[in-house]
């Protein structure tokens, strides 16, 4: 569905509360695991419909990525830091 440029003019902020936040786990072909989440930020309710009746939520979101388990073979060598330590 388009969202018109004005949609957001007539759109709802919504408070929310998390319920449950999973990380999903990847295991990638290197050997590597990947943890993901997505983590909701914002929530608007536009005064848009699905054909349905269902109302449209425009979600404003980033995604955490830990990789995890990686092998050795895979990293890099670890280089100096051109900070100075504190």
């Amino acid at each position: 569905m388009a969202i018109p440029t004005d949609a957001l003019a007539d759109s709802v902020d919504l408070d929310f509360t998390e319920v449950e936040e999973h990380w999903n786990v990847y295991q990638l072909s290197d050997g590597t695991k990947l943890k993901v989440k997505l983590i909701v930020r914002g929530v608007k309710r536009l005064k848009q419909f699905e054909p349905d009746g269902t109302p449209v939520y425009l979600i404003n979101s980033m995604n955490v990525v830990r990789a995890i388990d990686i092998p050795a073979d895979v990293k890099a060598k670890p280089k100096k830091s051109s900070m100075p330590p504190v």
